[in-house]
């Protein structure tokens, strides 16, 4: 068996292509991979099933490992808890600045055979080789790419009062009280810390733009922090906050998602996994709901987050044969358009027809590629792709205590720029 393994060692960093390196694995005796993930809502697990299929399909075992919440942080806490303990999964679902952490600890794997064997580089924009190829190898193979400054409209909701979508945030904040005159809430929204960052970078890019968002947030320059510009971001938000129901504390954002989809509310404002609600749901983008980004000016930014799977160091052939095959798995072609139908999102590769997706995601392909050759795309700020995890939490803890208060925009524009420049 040893001889054997050896042999396949040598056939896998030649260049073969995906199909015949998902054939080689099927041959190693007992291949195996535990995923560990936060995709449990309904779309998440009907994305999450086209990969796993795939691994499947190639004789590997699947144990599937996820953790609840939408955001993330749960399933931080029991990676920690597992490399603590000596016993990190084979993969993991985990976003920006963290994979780049993990892998400057020396704690993570690569699949530099599969990415070679199968042209990742020319394949991947270079916003998603950021973070997954790190020190120039891939320790992590990209599922999608999210856009986070979106609104999900209910039609229904909109006929019921005859008005078009917003394009401005006056429009947007006049409709409030028209929808609940109808008896329409007019922002659905789940009140976890994480939502309301991903609500706040949505806001600073609509009313800053993407050149005052990079220096408040990616930069983190003292006066874009203290601005008047971040002041208007804060009133903005305090709008919001007026707009939203007295139980949405706690809330999971896919059941706000589900108060759009049944027309119980108006909006909400949230990244493009929300679609995969709609989609699960069997509703048409255009028909039953809309995909609008949030009102700037034309052209004037795109918020985007990678989502990957992260391989952490193996010992095991086995487990080592697995991750292999899974980061073949995300990468085929096929499987990406699977997925990102189920997940609301857009392929990471940049070289596939996208005509079987629908309009919101060949509108996002779109937008992504004319901001980002513009250099108006910008890494989200609440997924940590544009700052440290620290900064981020820091950020976190003064948005959300803004948001479910009653403080004033300068305060809480004030709180933020604290919080941030002490966690510098």
């Amino acid at each position: 068996m040893k001889i054997f393994k050896n042999t396949m060692s040598k056939i896998l960093v030649g260049t073969v292509t995906t199909s015949a390196l998902l054939s080689v694995h099927t041959a190693i005796a007992e291949p195996s991979v535990e995923v560990m993930h936060f995709w449990t809502s309904g779309g998440e697990a009907a994305a999450l099933s086209a990969v796993r299929q795939k691994v499947i399909e190639a004789g590997v075992e699947w144990e599937d490992a996820p953790v609840a919440g939408g955001g993330g942080d749960n399933a931080k806490t029991v990676l920690q808890a597992r490399i603590a303990a000596g016993n990190p999964p084979t993969a993991m679902l985990m976003l920006g600045q963290n994979i780049i952490d993990w892998s400057k600890e020396g704690l993570l794997g690569d699949v530099d055979a599969v990415a070679a064997a199968n042209g990742w580089d020319a394949a991947l924009p270079q916003a998603v080789k950021d973070f997954t190829k790190i020190e120039g190898h891939y320790v992590s193979a990209p599922t999608n790419v999210h856009r986070t400054d979106m609104i999900w409209a209910s039609k229904l909701a909109f006929d019921a009062i005859g008005a078009d979508f917003p394009k401005t945030w006056t429009e947007f904040n006049a409709l409030a009280p028209k929808f609940l005159e109808a008896g329409i809430l007019p922002l659905a929204h789940g009140g976890q810390a994480w939502q309301e960052v991903y609500m706040f970078e949505a806001v600073a890019l609509g009313v800053g733009g993407a050149d005052f968002y990079k220096s408040a947030l990616v930069e983190l320059k003292e006066e874009s922090l203290r601005s008047d510009t971040m002041v208007a971001v804060f009133k903005q938000l305090a709008e919001l906050r007026a707009m939203v129901d007295e139980n949405a504390p706690g809330r999971d954002w896919n059941l706000a998602t589900a108060m759009v989809i049944n027309g119980q509310a108006a909006m909400q404002i949230m990244g493009d996994w929300a679609k995969g609600e709609f989609t699960n749901a069997g509703l048409a983008a255009g028909d039953d709901f809309a995909c609008i980004p949030v009102p700037k000016k034309v052209g004037d930014g795109f918020v985007y987050l990678v989502n990957s799977l992260s391989f952490f160091d193996q010992k095991d052939a086995d487990r080592k044969a697995g991750q292999e095959t899974l980061a073949a798995a995300i990468m085929d072609p096929a499987v990406q358009i699977s997925f990102n139908q189920s997940k609301g999102a857009i392929p990471a590769r940049k070289d596939l027809d996208l005509s079987a997706l629908d309009s919101c995601a060949q509108a996002t392909a779109s937008d992504l590629a004319e901001t980002d050759l513009a250099g108006q795309a910008v890494p989200t700020f609440a997924g940590t792709h544009a700052a440290p995890a620290a900064i981020v939490g820091a950020a976190t803890d003064a948005i959300t205590e803004f948001f479910n208060s009653d403080v004033s925009a300068e305060e809480g524009a004030a709180l933020l720029a604290e919080s941030i420049l002490l966690a510098l």
